[in-house]
Parts: C-alpha cells; structure tokens; sequence
C-alpha cells in the first residue's frame, strides 16, 4: 500500500505527457466577497516545466494510471511494468484543497486511467470537481479529461462543474489508432466531441437570450484536445490537416501537439527514438497560422512537401517560397497581406493599421513598436527603407530545404535505430 506521498509522485509523473494544460478563455470567479475558496481569471493559470520542457500545472496529476486499454505509445497502458497506484476522490479533493490554501496551484487538471468501465471512471472523476464546487465551494479552475466512451448524461454533468473538458484525439490517422490503440474508437473519440460541442452551442445560445436569469454552466472555457505526434507515420500535412478538421467540426478552443516520448518495453510498431522537439513547436507555429492568420493548411504544406521545415517557422519559409510577393508596403498593404510578412504579429499589425492612418510609416517607427528589424526588414518596405536587390536575391538563396528528417527512414534499423 502506497503512501499519499507516494501515489502523488506516481500519479502527477505519470500526468506530465498531458499537454493540455492552459486555462485560457474561462469565466472569471473569485472570492473577494469572503465567499467560497480560490479564484480563477480570463488568462492562463500558472505553469511549471519539467526536465524535458513539458509544460505542466501545478496540480496535474491522475486519479489511476491503471488502464484496462493496452495502447503501445501508452506508459500506463495495461501491460506496462510501470508502478501503479490510485486515489479516491476524497484524497483528490483534500489534496487540491490543501495545495491551494498553500497558494501551491490555482487549479486542478485531472485526468485518468479507465478502470473497471468508461461510465464506472467517468464517475469518480465526476465526483472530485462536484465535491469540489458543491462541499467547498472551491472557485479555482478545473480541467476534466473525458473519458470518451462514457455514457452522454455523464459528459454533460462533468461540464457542469469543470471550467473545461478534453478528449484526446489520439492519432493523426484511423489507420494508426487502428494500429496503435486498437482498443480506441475513433468515430466515438469524434461522437463525444460533437455532444459537448452541442452542449456548448446550447449553454451559449441560453446565456445570450437568457441575460436577467442564471444559466446553468457547462464548460465555459470549451474543449481541447491533444494529439500525439512521431509515434506514426503521419506527416505534418495529416497532423494539421486532422487539427483544421476538429476546429472547424467541433469549435475546438485548442489543439495540443505531444512529441511521442520512447517508454520501457515498447513494441516494434514504435519509432525507436522521439522526434525532434522543434517539430512540435513547427506544428503550434502552423496551427497558430491558420487560426489567426488567414492561412490554409494546403499553404504550409503540400503534397511535395508534406513535412514542416525545421530551419524556418512556417510564415518564413512560406515568404521564401512566395518570394515575389514581397517586399510589402507597410503604408499601402491592406491587413491581409500584413498578416504573411514574417515578423509581423497580429498585435503589431493592429498598431500599424492604426498609426498610418495619421502618418506615413518610417523606419524609426517599427523601433518604437518593438518590432524585430532584423526579421522583418527583408521583406517590407517604408517610406525612408526598401530592400536592396541583393537582399531579395540572398533570400532566394536560403529557400527551405523541401524535407526534414524522418523518423521512419527506410535506412535505419526500427528496432536499434542503427544506421
């Protein structure tokens, strides 16, 4: 029998591949009316980074790393030797609440191992966020994982005491969950993201016509996902081909993208080795570009590059490769093309339009907004600046290379990863 000590070191270990963690876009709640206990803001909780650059909460931690599923890519799954351990709802709400009055966390992230059956797991999990809300009237933020294949009445209870759900989509690919995590279902993983999909559209369109009343709550800060990359074959075109398709299905509010992290005892259908970190921060550069900058995934990869290049972010390598739409008149260009030079964010872009409208932009003015020269000045030109010849023509010569090292090369050994 494990000391709390014990499975709390277990358990928040066994929580780290987690990637989504952030708590943006919640209802704001606090207790300075010397009600309830915590509070939780409209911006991200805090973070902390373990050893290997994984961002986690502060309590982020499983209620069992049992698991009656055995997914290969899986450190819980049901054949790893890994140590088990388990804890009951009342230990997690005493624990969340403890930490809290030690200003240790702001919030919980609580996700599990499915035990017993989907419903059965689908229950305690339900019960430490309404033990939670209800006995302690706790106001910091949750995170519950749904378990996918739980019963509908449960989904939507778990949204009314948790600030946000997520459902793990797993794979790029059918074929690889087929694969994988035979166990899993996608076309269910897919079902579940519509009904809480459905419930939000209902709790939204409830509180816009319901101004005066109190609408019962679900899940204000919505559903995110994760998706684990390099464990497969896919591409980054399927990566963020499948990502485009859950935000546009579902109203997804994020995407997380996990590195595929080596665990002991793996099977033969693993990569021998992880992928290189910088594909994944490629792969939250190219989601970022197509949420927020007009972008279409066809535009960032292609059949003949299907991969992301590592040298460049995204928005460069597509001003490499589109190099004669550039340089861009930073007085006359409307937001859209803005929006593509690289070094230019969104925030910028909003200053930019603002200040021309009163004066004719020069060099000095990028200064004063903080924007990056040295990134930027290739490809804009001002009313004291335009880019020389030679400057066009050396960034054809740094044109990105059409592919980035695979995981999956045919010349490697899959089982020693000797060349």
């Amino acid at each position: 029998m494990h000391s709390i000590e014990k499975k709390l070191a277990i358990l928040s270990d066994a929580a780290k591949y987690d990637a989504s963690c952030a708590s943006s876009g919640t209802r704001k709640q606090d207790s300075l009316n010397g009600k309830g206990i915590g509070s939780r803001g409209g911006i991200g909780i805090c973070h902390s980074y373990t050893p290997d650059g994984r961002c986690v909460s502060l309590l982020k931690i499983l209620m069992t790393n049992y698991c009656m599923y055995d997914c290969l890519y899986c450190i819980n799954r049901k054949s790893s030797n890994t140590p088990r351990a388990r804890l009951k709802p009342n230990e997690i709400v005493e624990l969340t609440i403890n930490f809290y009055k030690r200003n240790y966390i702001e919030g919980l992230f609580l996700s599990s191992g499915i035990i017993r059956n989907p419903d059965y797991t689908m229950e305690c999990v339900i019960e430490v966020a309404q033990k939670l809300r209800e006995e302690h009237d706790f106001r910091g933020y949750i995170h519950l994982k749904t378990i996918p294949e739980a019963s509908r009445e449960l989904i939507a209870k778990a949204g009314q005491w948790a600030d946000r759900l997520s459902i793990n989509i797993e794979l790029p690919k059918k074929s690889s969950l087929t694969k994988l995590a035979p166990e899993k279902d996608g076309l269910g993983i897919k079902a579940s993201m519509q009904r809480i999909h459905e419930k939000e559209s209902e709790y939204k369109a409830a509180k816009k016509s319901n101004h005066h009343s109190k609408v019962p709550h679900f899940a204000p800060a919505g559903q995110s996902t994760q998706m684990i990359v390099g464990a497969d074959d896919s591409t980054d075109s399927n990566v963020l081909s499948t990502a485009s398709q859950l935000y546009r299905s579902y109203g997804l509010r994020r995407v997380y993208y996990s590195a595929f992290s080596p665990i002991p005892d793996p099977s033969q259908k693993l990569p021998p080795s992880a992928p290189p970190l910088l594909r994944e921060h490629r792969l939250y550069q190219a989601d970022w570009l197509v949420r927020f900058y007009g972008f279409n995934v066809d535009e960032i990869v292609s059949k003949q590059n299907p991969n992301l290049n590592l040298k460049h972010d995204p928005k460069t390598s597509w001003a490499l490769l589109n190099i004669d739409t550039f340089p861009v008149d930073l007085n006359t260009a409307p937001r859209e093309t803005l929006l593509r030079v690289p070094g230019l964010g969104v925030r910028s872009i909003n200053r930019i339009l603002k200040i021309r409208k009163w004066h004719k932009l020069c060099l000095k003015d990028l200064s004063k907004l903080r924007i990056s020269l040295k990134k930027v000045m290739p490809f804009i030109c001002l009313l004291d600046y335009k880019p020389s010849t030679y400057s066009l023509d050396r960034l054809q010569n740094i044109r990105p290379e059409t592919e980035q090292l695979q995981l999956f090369d045919p010349g490697l050994s899959p089982i020693t990863g000797e060349l």
